[in-house]
């Protein structure tokens, strides 16, 4: 066991270990000291690193799992001859959860403090980080060639009609599939009135609403009931995926801005709460990595800003449309 007293993910990250030894590894050092401490915040963040670890380890339910959307994908084809489009797929990074893990517990004891001057409760926060549902995340991006378009159509406009009514049937296609589509809690009133009734509950609908930072894209969530998971689903045209991904909007511009959000403390001096004081360290460290001394199989890095990450390591995994994780790693630990 690490020899400080806060058992952090970084400590794990130096000895060539692979991304299944450093996930049991730090499981079981952190489990010890949930134990030992009477931790119920700590003992839920065990959870979510064997959620973690099953899905990378038992990928026989991915390939089922791409299966049914390449389903979907077989469905468009024949539905819409005339659009363009791409599926995408990615589990996300051990480093980017456990970043978003922390987070979630610091931006929930920090709102609750400077609302009321008081804090959550171990229930509330289990019940916070309980609602991570994109370990899994599925993309589909469409395009109208213009040559396609007739004369006097508004390119943007017949897209977002594509769009909406994708999403439209999306939902139950799934469904007949073995997924459940999960209830958003989006403020109906931002939703566009282009998605049916039916499906409205179950979507975000950031196309209609818009993000700060001009980010779109409709979101739904499902839970699988063959693999036991989560999965969230994106849908975008390719003008806005070309902003979440190289423009504006684009996710890095978004991650830091998170990583200011998640390194705030000013109102909240150290000692005053412990669950709020682990999760900001864990949160601080991990963002004061150095990417560059990282030894984890098929990661390398020249700087935080170069990265080749063939792991999962640190963006996220492709599997999507034929790419699963190699029995490579799929070592045995004893």
């Amino acid at each position: 066991m690490p020899s400080s007293h806060l058992i952090t993910l970084n400590d794990y990250l130096y000895d060539g270990n692979t991304i299944f030894r450093i996930l049991k590894s730090y499981h079981n050092d952190l489990r010890a000291h949930a134990l030992a401490a009477h931790n119920p915040i700590d003992m839920a963040h065990c959870n979510f690193l064997l959620e973690i670890s099953e899905l990378l380890r038992h990928n026989d339910f991915l390939t089922a799992q791409s299966q049914k959307f390449r389903e979907f994908y077989k469905y468009m084809t024949r539905q819409y001859p005339s659009l363009a489009f791409t599926f995408k797929g990615r589990i996300k990074s051990l480093i980017r959860a456990e970043e978003k893990f922390n987070g979630y517990i610091v931006d929930t004891i920090y709102s609750q403090y400077t609302k009321d001057n008081s804090f959550p409760s171990e229930s509330a926060l289990k019940e916070r980080v309980s609602h991570f549902r994109d370990l899994i995340a599925y993309r589909i991006v469409i395009a109208v060639p213009k040559c396609h378009l007739k004369p006097g159509e508004d390119r943007t406009e017949v897209e977002l009609g594509y769009l909406y009514d994708i999403a439209n049937k999306l939902s139950s296609f799934m469904e007949a599939r073995g997924f459940n589509a999960e209830l958003s809690g989006f403020d109906e009133r931002k939703i566009s009135n282009r998605l049916d009734p039916e499906v409205r509950p179950y979507y975000r609908d950031y196309v209609n609403t818009p993000r700060p930072l001009g980010y779109q894209s409709l979101h739904i969530t499902f839970f699988d009931t063959s693999a036991r998971c989560y999965i969230e689903v994106q849908l975008r045209t390719k003008d806005m995926d070309d902003a979440a991904e190289i423009g504006r909007a684009k996710h890095s511009h978004y991650e830091a801005q998170q990583e200011q959000h998640r390194l705030r403390r000013e109102a909240i001096p150290e000692g005053t709460n412990l669950y709020f004081d682990e999760a900001y360290e864990r949160v601080r460290v991990l963002q004061n990595l150095d990417l560059s001394k990282v030894d984890v199989n098929l990661f390398a890095a020249i700087d935080n800003h170069l990265i080749n990450d063939g792991c999962g390591l640190f963006r996220g995994r492709l599997i999507l449309p034929y790419e699963h994780l190699s029995q490579y790693q799929n070592d045995l630990i004893d």
